[in-house]
């Protein structure tokens, strides 16, 4: 008898990209927030020494609002540098056109962060009770009116093109020493943990994905995140490690000056 090929139906969670199938639902756009590894509203400060791969932005706050960096002004008066971040520094009174370009990437960061959090028609919904440690997590859309802790590691188990969206109501909390471990080719930039309460990275540990915080995210002593963070209002870094790979589609890039 002869063979039939196999087909391949797009429901549920599946999308369309390029000549590849993909799991999981639409990236979410950043927009020019993702020219930056790290932008909050409030202030961003560390502990030294940390280590960001990427730009640094806080408005409405102003340079003064970016602690423990020990700032050194480009002739410019643009941006700021630090031997701690491989990219730039910027608060909303550098000269122009840095405070309309924080503006937009804030407005832009907010979009964001409303379009993540109102996806519908999850296909996960109070997974575990918000206790997830020890699972393994396909791609898709998660829903928690609670908070989320992750006490133990957790595996993310997807493709190259794969997308996760966790939302999250309450705070999300990822103990010491645990890690984020990702399986199949996929990849930290698809990842995105929207989180309407603070974000807890342990000491030691590992996490994996880009955070749209409505309030604080801190990031502990020798931690390592593989994303970008964005807070509406502080990040506070404990000789963390940061390594932005930009958002879901644009790399971080150096703004011209």
């Amino acid at each position: 008898m002869q063979g039939v090929a196999p087909s391949i139906v797009c429901l549920g969670f599946l999308a369309v990209i390029g000549c590849a199938m993909a799991a999981g639902p639409a990236p979410v756009l950043l927009g020019t927030a993702g020219n930056f590894a790290i932008l909050a509203k409030t202030g961003v400060s560390t502990i030294p020494n940390s280590a960001v791969t990427g730009n640094v932005g806080v408005s409405p706050a102003t340079v003064t609002s970016l602690t423990g960096f020990s700032l050194v002004q480009d002739v410019s008066r643009q941006f700021w540098t630090s031997t701690q971040v491989k990219g730039r520094l910027m608060g909303a009174t550098d000269a122009l056109p840095t405070p309309g370009l924080l503006t937009v990437a804030v407005l832009d960061m907010q979009t964001a962060f409303t379009n993540a959090m109102n996806r519908p028609m999850p296909n996960f919904v109070g997974l575990k009770a918000g206790i997830i440690g020890g699972s393994i997590l396909v791609p898709g859309l998660y829903k928690w009116t609670t908070g989320v802790s992750i006490s133990t590691g957790i595996t993310l188990a997807g493709g190259p093109a794969d997308t996760w969206i966790f939302q999250i109501s309450g705070t999300l909390v990822q103990a010491a020493n645990v890690q984020i471990t990702l399986v199949g080719g996929a990849v930290s930039q698809n990842i995105i943990w929207v989180v309407a309460g603070t974000v807890t990275v342990g000491t030691n540990a590992v996490f994996q994905g880009n955070i749209l915080a409505k309030t604080n995210v801190v990031i502990g002593t020798n931690a390592i995140d593989h994303g970008c963070i964005y807070a509406q209002t502080a990040v506070t870094l404990q000789k963390a490690t940061v390594l932005c790979s930009g958002g879901v589609i644009t790399p971080p890039r150096l703004l011209p000056q």
